[in-house]
């Protein structure tokens, strides 16, 4: 049984000349989706120190590892409008101003 943290790395071949690239998949559940978006529902209540703004998939954090985003260093407005750029905003989980 797979959980949200698996992440599968495939070899696979390169689509810009000889070699292999790697292929980075997760599978990220519609209950999982669902339950964040519940969260950005739930989002009006007043926050404390602490606020949850997103939750990133692993893979979609290697991924912008390797764009040089490295979401353990950025703060969350800067991964907020990321996601929203990429159209990712399944993964926010606030509807507050970061």
């Amino acid at each position: 049984m797979s959980s949200l943290l698996d992440v599968s790395h495939d070899f696979v071949p390169s689509s810009v000349g000889q070699g292999f690239a790697v292929r980075r998949t997760q599978e990220v559940p519609s209950t999982h989706l669902d339950a964040l978006r519940d969260i950005r529902h739930e989002s009006s209540a007043p926050a404390g120190e602490m606020h949850m703004v997103a939750s990133i998939p692993v893979a979609l954090a290697e991924l912008w590892l390797t764009q040089g985003f490295d979401v353990y260093r950025e703060d969350a407005r800067a991964i907020v409008k990321r996601l929203q750029r990429e159209d990712l905003g399944a993964f926010i989980t606030t509807n507050k101003q970061v």
